[in-house]
């Protein structure tokens, strides 16, 4: 019963805070990119807040001060690249997109009196910068906010209930809690409102190898470093695509062709035994 006050009591606050800052733009326009930066760190403080004042544990039960084996910050790091590849191919493979040498999308974002630098050393340094810069930067900007929750709080606290409905019933909290920013079109701008089961069920795989980093170092920076990894490494393949892909069906990781990618890796988890028996708990 204790365990369960605790985590409705994360999940009210998770709501609390961040959803008014989501709910901003549509009061304040422009004010998107800060206000759901900062939305992004309300199920951190929510963890935070319930640890201390009402489960009255030590700050030390959200294992900030634990990293695990350093191997698995690896797979955080370079799968979500990895999975943008995937995306990316199964996009050209299903005839949503269509593949753009020209690079298009660059082109026509540079000002007209940019200083001539070749697109593709442009493109190059997005891409290196989205794999070893911006994961790291994110970790600061948001990813640690949400991971410190999600992970480090919420699904150790229902563990209890078994490994597997720990990860999907963290992840389908996880992907409801974005439901303002869907609405307003973030992630899939063609279809807001189915938009929100799509967020959810893209939350629920991306979930499953979250929650797998989690188990295997018992520490939040690894998922915080995959969730930087993420944002930073989901929309590149609309570099390579000829602009306008719908996307809700390809272009990125969250869309419906990034699934498989995303649903492949949970597969493999599975039949090679990391999931649901990690080697540590």
């Amino acid at each position: 019963m204790t365990q369960k006050k605790n985590v409705t009591w994360f999940v009210i606050l998770a709501v609390v805070i961040s959803w008014p800052l989501f709910l901003l733009p549509l009061v304040l326009p422009g004010s998107a990119l800060v206000a759901w930066v900062l939305a992004m760190f309300g199920p951190g403080l929510a963890a935070i807040i319930v640890t201390r004042f009402i489960a009255r544990e030590s700050f030390a039960s959200l294992n900030l001060r634990r990293l695990g084996p350093k191997r698995f910050y690896l797979w955080a790091l370079l799968v979500p690249p990895v999975l943008a590849v995937l995306a990316l191919g199964f996009t050209l493979l299903f005839g949503i997109g269509t593949l753009d040498t020209s690079f298009a999308l660059i082109r026509d974002a540079l000002p007209a009196d940019a200083t001539p630098v070749p697109v593709e050393l442009i493109v190059l340094a997005q891409v290196a910068a989205a794999i070893l810069l911006a994961p790291f930067v994110n970790v600061v900007l948001g990813a640690m906010g949400e991971e410190l929750g999600w992970r480090g709080f919420l699904l150790p606290r229902l563990e209890e209930l078994g490994k597997w409905r720990a990860i999907l019933l963290s992840s389908t909290i996880w992907g409801l809690w974005h439901a303002p920013a869907i609405l307003q079109g973030h992630n899939y701008p063609e279809h807001p409102v189915p938009g929100v089961l799509l967020m959810t069920v893209l939350c629920v795989l991306l979930g499953v190898f979250m929650s797998w980093l989690y188990f295997e170092t018992r520490s939040p920076w690894a998922p915080a470093l995959a969730h930087g990894s993420f944002n930073a490494s989901a929309g590149l393949p609309l570099m390579f695509l000829v602009p306008g892909v719908n996307m809700t069906w390809g272009g990125t990781v969250a869309s419906v062709s990034g699934w498989i990618g995303l649903a492949l890796f949970a597969v493999w988890l599975v039949a090679t035994r990391r999931l649901p028996f990690p080697k540590r708990d």
